[in-house]
């Protein structure tokens, strides 16, 4: 279960104040559960780790051992945003950092960019691995994954024939309707289907996240256990429900004390992309109506000596969520040396999370006298039933804070800007007019 604690916020805030917002989450979280907000067509993440079929669970394990036995030692997930930032978060939370074990494939990722040297790069990759793939698109045409996957569809079809192909390449898309739908029902793949009522950042319990983490290696039958008991501590209304907690202190911080900027803190960087994950969640469902907490985020201790001088010294607009893991999965103890030239012979006997450990708590302590306040959210260890459980925690946290801050967390008007002049850039049929327009305002030769 996820744990927060908001005292490093408490000498910043006045107590009055913070029961104001308590009952302002309370009254998002009321809004939230009954469905009546905005977007609230798209609720479907809330049930979805009692929901989740076994018929779906198993389907994801027989794609792992099909590719298991066909050799598959590279898996390119294919997708952009909410259809990769979930699993990968997974992935390399739960990963060896250098060391893939035997018959585990190697999983990457394409199609979250439009970089041609990232692309040949994967291509040089793919071309001396065996090679499967996952494409993730509700519509199939979305510009990053498209083109990621034409390039590698291609390649794959050409390396192990048509019908080979339609073995390695497993589409997770729309149910009924979309290019790549079309294409997978025309070259017989596999296909998972992304529920209507679950947006792409609230995915990574759907087939989104659950395929590909599943072909990693790991356990997503932990992970939907992890979520569902931390859905059932959510549903626990009250002051002291963890999600009502973090709603009321971000937005009491960012309204009345003019903190604009939240930053995530890890000190373990498998938890890079957690931050990563977060940013999305947090970003794309806050971030309009001229609203929103900017998210950023730190990898500690490195940050600590290049951030770090900001965030002790620079602008006070910021406050810290620091993500706390209690207990390390390994045991590294720091040895003595007779010499002891680097005068380290004082923590000879200790563990490194240890040092870890006196790091954090040192920088909590220098940031909250430097006028930074600090929340932390904990959880016991990193595996897949935490995962799990930080995963649901953040979603049903994000709904809470975005009623509460009045806007709908569950659309992204705001995205489809980029690909409107993209796509006049590029010429695309049917933006004929936009293209003479945007030709007006930049310096391109017809």
């Amino acid at each position: 279960m996820v744990k927060i604690n908001v005292g490093g916020c408490s000498s910043f805030v006045k107590d009055a104040d913070y029961k104001v917002y308590v009952e302002k989450a309370l009254a998002a979280y009321d809004v939230l559960q009954g469905g009546q907000g905005a977007g609230n067509d798209f609720l479907g993440w809330k049930t979805l780790p009692v929901d989740v079929k076994e018929d779906i669970i198993s389907s994801c394990e027989a794609v792992r051992d099909d590719w298991k036995s066909l050799g598959v030692n590279l898996v390119l997930v294919i997708g952009i945003g909410g259809s990769y930032l979930g699993a990968r978060c997974a992935i390399e939370a739960l990963s060896h950092q250098f060391v893939r074990p035997e018959g585990v494939p190697q999983v990457v990722f394409a199609g979250n960019n439009l970089s041609e040297e990232y692309l040949a790069e994967l291509m040089d990759l793919a071309k001396v691995r065996n090679t499967a793939c996952i494409v993730i698109s509700k519509s199939g045409t979305t510009t990053e994954p498209a083109v990621a996957f034409r390039l590698f569809k291609e390649y794959i079809e050409n390396t192990y024939g048509k019908a080979e192909a339609s073995r390695r390449i497993v589409a997770i898309t729309d149910a009924v309707k979309g290019a790549l739908k079309t294409l997978s029902t025309q070259e017989g793949y596999r296909t998972f289907i992304v529920p209507d009522n679950v947006g792409g950042r609230f995915s990574v319990l759907t087939p989104v996240g659950l395929l590909p983490i599943c072909v990693a290696g790991f356990d997503i039958r932990a992970m939907l256990k992890g979520a569902a008991a931390e859905r059932e501590a959510l549903l626990v209304r009250g002051e002291e429900n963890a999600a009502v907690k973090y709603a009321a202190m971000r937005n009491l911080l960012h309204s009345e004390y003019g903190k604009a900027i939240e930053i995530m803190v890890t000190y373990n960087p498998k938890f890079t992309y957690l931050s990563e994950w977060w940013k999305q969640l947090y970003g794309e469902s806050e971030g309009k109506d001229g609203k929103g907490i900017f998210p950023a985020s730190v990898t500690n201790t490195a940050a600590l000596h290049s951030m770090g001088q900001f965030i002790q010294e620079g602008t006070r607009v910021m406050f810290e969520t620091v993500i706390n893991i209690e207990n390390s999965n390994r045991n590294v103890v720091i040895g003595s040396d007779e010499q002891n030239l680097d005068q380290l012979n004082y923590l000879a006997g200790k563990n490194v999370e240890h040092c870890n450990a006196m790091a954090q708590l040192g920088t909590k302590l220098a940031h909250i006298d430097g006028g930074v306040p600090q929340m932390e959210v904990s959880i016991e260890r990193i595996n897949e039933e935490n995962l799990g459980a930080i995963f649901y925690f953040f979603e049903f946290a994000c709904g809470v804070s975005a009623y509460t801050l009045g806007v709908n967390p569950f659309n992204q008007p705001g995205v489809e800007a980029y690909k409107k002049n993209m796509f006049a850039l590029l010429r695309k049929p049917g933006f004929e007019a936009q293209t003479e327009e945007i030709m007006k305002r930049v310096d391109v030769k017809l």
